[in-house]
């Protein structure tokens, strides 16, 4: 039924000739006062009050649009935006100007192009502004592969035919567009029907009338016109497309001879191709967007065939709905490049691809080499160089690559056999700008120039010194290279030297490789060696006797500086164990008092004193871990014992005991050691809430859909109190590794860690962190979120740049937002877009900041100063929990201040002497009674 519709209307248009040109241009945009006549008419007036508030609303929005658009021109959304509301309210001058710039700036899809063709076709009265929008036509088949934009020309074309050289303007464009899409397997058949139907309705005016004897002329037209339609039905039934057998019946009925044999073999042979791509057109057909992989496969099997035609439609069926996948571009740019060479096509398609990925170096990189292997102008290529500089690249390193590029097309075009010339001062001219820029506007955007090895002053030396014949200028180069932090490496020395080697003379050789030697700090003897060979082959006595002398007493002084940083490594190794041990004293002792404090009898506390290898290890609380860290490494007390049991709902064989009053202490609860061997099917809950109510039931519930749950071992102190962290133990190994993607889970209001039980004695080095530390160019780091700001709501902001697969908003470890988040995208591609597009957004009245996700390295804490080990040993109290407070007044008289000394210890109300007052060593501390305490504190 559509097929029989075009036709009819494709016959009326092409009979009606001039006069359906001229019911084209009558016609008038949708919202025109003409178009309608009621539009005066009266209406409620509180409808049109409301209308004039939302067209005060839309002017204001409008406004705001352009202005954001004047700050940042490359935000695609906010054209999209302004384009549909300047639609909206019929604000035709402006929409067709907002429409030419964002074309200017980014391809546009299939349906802008497609809305924006229509309004103008709708506009055009006369013949210039009929040629305007066959320019625009032109321009929009340009951007991209798209059937519907072509048939919609042709169809547009027809309402011309009535000016002069109309007729063949038509064929001209349908013959244009099945060169472009007369191809594609599922939309081709429209075009093709198209075309035969213009034929067939230009047949039926070139008819006789009835009754009449054509003339030999008329006849010579109409067997013209016939052998026409045979022609494209020829050509149709040799292309593989979808419904090619009705197409072969209607041919059949149509044709009044036999179809020809050659045409059926090429109908068959069209059918058995059709065969073999119906898989991969069903694959298509049956994928979800972006469909790459599919497209992919059909790539491969079009190379295979070899049909350059075919391999360029299924590439670029491929980019019209992956345009922004910068390796596509690439593999389709390279393809041009080496198979088909046709200069239009290569340099379109490479234009095409800068322009939809502005971001990618290495499409511009190949932009330019195109353009010089294809003799563009130097001005133009210059031009197109200038806009690379501007396309925003996400890093330091790429602007190194764009200039290298240019600077590599700049000295190709340079003749080095003249002394001097325009083109070689150009050439030095931009290394000197490349350099300055580098230095200037790279370093101020990323903080790094991206050049640390000075590659770009390191070609420019070589340029000057082996085709210029400049070493003074090489010279100088190399000076500046080495006086931006170079001089320390050895590869950079002798990269110098073996310039100077070449182009050079000895002098300067030996003069470079004494201060190499002297400068070196990475691999001196590589230096002290290249030198002594040179004054092997080279040199004098005195020269050999000098560079001796130099490379021993530099040598000696590296060696010398090597054995003190051994000597200082062993001693902070040393202190680390010192302190290891006097931590561990003093843990005890601090247990050993606590014990003191609670005896009640000697008989009591010899009993505690037995006990306290199970129960010493408990009295503290598990230390304090980093932001952040959910890891499931044990604290050595945690290790040791655990006081998991309590409160559990086992009935205990034999006779009821009666009810007796709760004890708050612990101590009658049997410990359970930790059993290191049942690691591997145990995780580690930490993180949760102290006022969490029957947690083992909580977290048994949790836990239970990961598998069977063996036993919960909550952790509580001696008063009762949950501590915030347990053992959950499986019956099988894979449900605790199922457990682990229960991790940051939110109970109670509060994420919860969940990690692998591992000893900390065992695997001192071992951390659990389950986010990468590395650059990851398809995952975005957002920060200045509001607090407020939920996933939802930012998934929203984001899945208009590309599809997210993961969205990770960052808490504090009591669950509260900290402004800052993560989001994955499916590549690289869509990520880069969306840095551009949503960096500098404002959400909620924040204003965000968007980055590619780069944590930096986590800086390890310094190691005490040899000597500085007694200030580490310093109790942190002495500055409160959380640190030096905003004022450091003492808040305590002074005379009850106690003297800061870390060594002096207080037990039981002894004060040991002061190593600093008594050289004698420390007596045992005194045990007291509560008798004695009594009587010292009368006596006070």
């Amino acid at each position: 039924a559509e097929r029989g519709g075009r036709r009819a209307e494709l016959h009326k248009m092409a009979a009606a000739g001039a006069e359906a040109a001229a019911e084209e241009e009558k016609r008038l945009p949708e919202g025109d006062p003409e178009s309608g006549g009621d539009s005066d008419d009266e209406g409620d007036s509180d409808s049109s009050g409301d209308g004039e508030d939302e067209e005060k609303e839309n002017e204001a929005e409008i406004q705001r649009l352009e202005e954001q658009l004047s700050i940042n021109a490359f935000d695609y959304n906010c054209h999209l935006d302004l384009i549909k509301l300047l639609r909206q309210e019929g604000e035709l001058v402006k929409l067709r100007r907002a429409r030419q710039k964002m074309s200017e700036l980014f391809p546009l899809t299939e349906e802008i192009w497609l809305d924006w063709l229509k309004d103008e076709i709708k506009m055009a009265s006369d013949i210039s502004e009929r040629e305007k929008v066959y320019e625009l036509f032109e321009r929009a088949v340009k951007d991209y592969i798209c059937p519907e934009i072509w048939l919609e020309y042709a169809q547009y074309s027809i309402g011309g035919i009535g000016q002069e050289g109309g007729i063949e303007r038509v064929r001209s464009i349908f013959e244009r567009a099945l060169t472009a899409v007369g191809l594609h397997v599922t939309k081709g058949t429209a075009l093709w029907e198209a075309y035969r139907e213009f034929e067939n309705a230009i047949l039926e005016t070139a008819q006789p009338a009835p009754g009449s004897i054509p003339s030999p002329e008329q006849q010579q037209v109409l067997c013209s016109q016939l052998e026409k339609i045979h022609t494209l039905f020829r050509r149709q039934l040799g292309i593989p497309l979808l419904d090619m057998e009705a197409s072969y019946a209607e041919y059949e009925e149509w044709s009044e001879e036999p179809i020809p044999e050659a045409t059926t073999k090429n109908y068959k042979k069209a059918l058995q191709q059709l065969e073999k791509c119906k898989p991969y057109e069903e694959a298509l057909l049956g994928a979800e967007t972006p469909k790459l992989a599919e497209y992919q496969a059909y790539i491969d099997f079009e190379m295979k065939a070899g049909d350059p035609a075919r391999i360029q439609l299924i590439y670029e069926r491929a980019l019209a709905e992956n345009c922004l996948v910068p390796d596509l571009w690439a593999r389709y740019n390279q393809y041009l490049d080496r198979q088909l060479k046709v200069k239009e096509l290569v340099l379109s398609a490479h234009d095409r691809a800068v322009r939809n990925c502005p971001w990618t170096v290495g499409l511009w990189i190949r932009y330019l080499l195109a353009m010089e292997r294809h003799r563009v102008e130097h001005s133009i290529i210059s031009e197109m160089f200038e806009k690379a500089l501007n396309a925003g690249f996400i890093q330091a390193t790429d602007y190194v690559e764009i200039w290298q590029a240019y600077l590599d097309y700049l000295r190709r075009r340079v003749d080095f056999t003249q002394d001097s010339s325009k083109e070689l001062e150009e050439l030095r001219s931009a290394f000197a700008r490349a350099v300055e820029y580098l230095k200037q506007e790279v370093e101020e955007r990323f903080s790094e120039s991206g050049d640390p090895s000075c590659t770009i002053m390191q070609n420019w030396a070589r340029v000057e010194a082996r085709l210029c014949n400049n070493m003074q200028k090489a010279r100088e180069l190399w000076d500046n290279i080495m006086t931006k932090g170079n001089a320390k490496y050895a590869n950079m020395w002798l990269e110098y030297y073996n310039l100077e080697r070449a182009h050079g003379d000895t002098q300067h050789c030996r003069k470079a490789l004494h201060r190499a030697v002297q400068c070196t700090s990475d691999y001196p003897e590589h230096v002290c060696e290249v030198l002594l060979t040179l004054e092997r082959i080279e040199g004098t006595l005195e020269d050999w006797d000098a560079a001796v002398q130099k490379t021993e007493n530099r040598l000696a002084r590296v060696n010398e500086q090597r054995a003190k940083a051994a000597e200082k490594e062993a001693a902070l190794a040393k202190q680390e164990e010192e302190r290891a041990e006097q931590r561990k004293q003093a843990r005890a002792e601090k247990k050993a008092s606590k014990k003191a404090k609670k005896t009640r009898t000697g008989d009591k506390r010899k009993a505690d004193e037995d006990d306290e290898g199970e129960w010493g290890q408990e009295e503290e609380l598990p230390s304090k871990r980093h932001r952040g860290e959910g890891d499931g490494v044990l604290p050595e007390e945690e290790m040791e014992v655990e006081t998991g049991l309590f409160g559990r709902s086992e009935k205990p064989d034999g006779p009821a005991i009666p009810k007796e009053k709760p004890s708050t202490s612990r101590k009658d609860i049997p410990k359970v050691l930790h059993d290191s061997s049942k690691d591997k099917v145990t995780v580690f809950v930490s993180n949760l809430s102290y006022t969490m109510a029957e947690p083992e039931a909580k977290l048994r519930e949790l836990f239970g859909s990961c598998g069977e749950v063996v036993e919960i071992r909550a952790v509580f102190n001696n008063k009762g109190t949950f501590r915030g962290y347990c053992y959950v133990q499986f019956r099988e190994e894979e449900a605790a590794r199922q457990a682990l993607a229960l991790d940051r889970t939110a109970v109670e209001g509060r994420p919860m860690f969940v990690s692998p039980c591992v000893d900390k004695n065992k695997n001192p080095d071992f951390k659990v962190f389950r986010y990468s530390t590395t650059l990851e160019k398809h995952k975005l780091f957002i920060s200045g979120l509001p607090f407020s700001c939920t996933k939802e709501e930012l998934e929203e902001v984001c899945k208009a740049h590309g599809n997210v697969k993961d969205i990770r908003l960052v808490t504090n470890r009591a669950g509260k937002p900290k402004g800052l988040a993560y989001v994955e995208y499916e590549s690289e591609a869509q990520a880069s877009q969306a840095v551009l597009k949503m960096d500098g957004l404002a959400v909620k009245g924040h204003v965000i900041k968007v980055m590619i996700s780069n944590p930096p390295l986590r800086k390890l804490p310094e190691r005490p100063k040899p000597g500085m080990a007694s200030l580490s040993l310093e109790p942190r109290q002495i500055y409160g929990a959380r640190g030096k407070g905003r004022t450091q007044l003492s808040m305590m008289p002074r005379a009850l201040q106690r003297q800061s000394n870390p060594m002096a210890k207080a037990e039981n109300g002894m004060v040991q002497n002061s190593p600093a007052a008594s050289s004698d060593p420390p007596a045992e501390p005194i045990k007291m009674s509560n008798a004695d305490f009594a009587k010292m504190l009368l006596k006070k």
